[in-house]
């Protein structure tokens, strides 16, 4: 949460476009958790959110010089790169696995489950959430992400991806709508094995 007397996002950049790596932290604490939680809904998967963050802070830090915010807030550019982030390392990974498949099968890693436990049922439930997402519209889905799990305003998202408001709020309506019906036929069939 910024004070009244903290400077916004748009004079943090700028600054930070002038050297200031300490007006670029500030912008690190101030978003990071918003972009690691963005990735990670986006992937279903911490290791990869992690990554992702830090690829997406080192895009910001190596383009701040050529990007001006137009917005007080740098949370929606921020998101963008992310997601752009996360779909080229999905792209990478299709590409790994393909090459692996081809190559026949992998050696046997030991399980060190016990210490991740929590973080595996939380890309468990995440990958059934994103599979229900997968189901949708890439354009609901991209308005959905942005506006219900990251949090950014139907103003912002409108802006990122240059449509109407009102078309973000349809499409995260139809979202919306679609995700429910697909989770609960997913939920009734699970119960009727």
């Amino acid at each position: 949460m910024t004070s009244p007397e903290d400077p916004d996002d748009r004079s943090l950049w700028a600054a930070a476009a002038r050297g200031d790596r300490d007006a670029f932290g500030v912008l690190f604490d101030r978003h990071a958790r918003a972009v690691y939680n963005h990735c990670f809904r986006l992937a279903g998967n911490w290791a990869m959110a992690e990554d992702a963050v830090a690829a997406t802070f080192l895009s910001a830090w190596r383009h701040r010089d050529d990007v001006t915010l137009t917005r007080s807030s740098a949370l929606p550019w921020l998101l963008t790169v992310a997601t752009n982030t996360v779909r080229t390392e999905h792209r990478s990974l299709r590409r790994q696995i393909a090459v692996r498949h081809r190559a026949g099968p992998a050696p046997s890693v030991p399980d060190h489950a016990d210490d991740v436990a929590e973080r595996l049922d939380d890309e468990r439930r995440m990958r059934w959430l994103l599979e229900a997402a997968a189901s949708l519209p890439r354009a609901e889905c991209e308005a959905l992400a942005l506006c219900v799990w990251s949090g950014v305003s139907y103003a912002d998202a409108a802006q990122v991806l240059g449509i109407t408001e009102a078309s973000v709020r349809s499409r995260i309506s139809r979202a919306r709508a679609r995700l429910s019906a697909t989770l609960t036929d997913r939920a009734e069939a699970g119960t009727q094995r």
